[in-house]
Parts: structure tokens; sequence; C-alpha cells
């Protein structure tokens, strides 16, 4: 079973001037995965992304799926506190996440998220709207289990 924390980063969700809609979005297809989520823990950006990020990680989940706070306003600061935590970064996850959107969406490009691994943990950043993160997550799909297997110790598959 994979553990998984699902978050959205957004200064006004998190203040109650509007409901996350990308959350709700992002458990279901954890879920359809068959991930075991928390979540979605609504967060401002800036210092609490960082913060949740560690604790995540001190509670040993298996994966964080963050949407939002990647774009280029001066308050998208969730890249930088994913650099913070992680020590090593998957860049193929996230420019694929990019790349898969980019036909559909072309401000795509404009999103900064990251991927990366902390302890044992598998972080990555999803844009904040619903379109964002079914793209996303549709790239995700088909390597979550294997990396959280890699990250786990396991070994590449074989072909026979």
């Amino acid at each position: 079973m994979i553990r998984a924390l699902a978050v959205t980063v957004s200064n006004r969700a998190s203040a109650g001037v509007y409901e996350d809609t990308s959350g709700p979005v992002l458990v279901e297809r954890l879920r359809e995965l068959g991930c075991e989520v928390d979540g979605p823990v609504v967060i401002p950006d800036g210092e609490p992304v960082e913060e949740t990020l560690r604790s995540a990680v001190a509670q040993g989940y298996d994966v964080v799926v963050t949407s939002g706070g990647t774009g280029l306003t001066p308050m998208d600061l969730t890249p930088e506190m994913t650099r913070r935590v992680i020590e090593r970064e998957v860049p193929g996850i996230a420019d694929a996440i990019r790349l898969t959107s980019v036909d559909k969406v072309p401000t795509a490009m404009l999103s900064r998220g990251l991927a990366g691994v902390a302890g044992r943990t598998l972080i990555v950043n999803l844009p904040g709207s619903t379109g964002g993160v079914k793209d996303g997550m549709d790239v995700l799909a088909g390597v979550l289990r294997h990396a959280v297997d890699q990250i786990r110790g396991g070994d590449h598959p074989r072909s026979s």
C-alpha cells in the first residue's frame, strides 16, 4: 500500500476566500491508483509548504503531491520550498507533466513544479487547476508504483 498526502497550496483557499477544488480531485486520483490518502490539507504558500513537506517526510508518507503555487506570481513559492526539502531531484517527472499538458494548455510551460525524493518520500508539485491536477496525475499514474518501489530499495524489473 502506498501512503499518500494530498496538499493544496493556495493563499485564498486557505484563508476561506473560496473552496479548494483541486485537492478533492487530487485525493480521488490518488485513491484510484490504490493509495491510502490523507488530505487534502489546504495551506498558504511559503514557509507552511516547507513545514508540511518536512512533517510528511517525518511521518513516513511514501508520496506527497502538492497542487498549486507553481506559477510565476511573486507569491508562488512552492518550488522554492520544495527544493529546501528534497535531497534528490527527479526532473523527468516534472518535465513530463509540463510536456504532456502544453499541447492542450500552452501556459503549462510556465509551471515551475518540481519532483524529488526526501528521505523515503517522493514529492511532486502539480499546478493548481483541476485540469493541471488531472493531467499531472495521468503522468504520475504510469510511474508512481515503480518510483515508490525504487525509493524503498526495489530492483529494476528485468525482462525475460
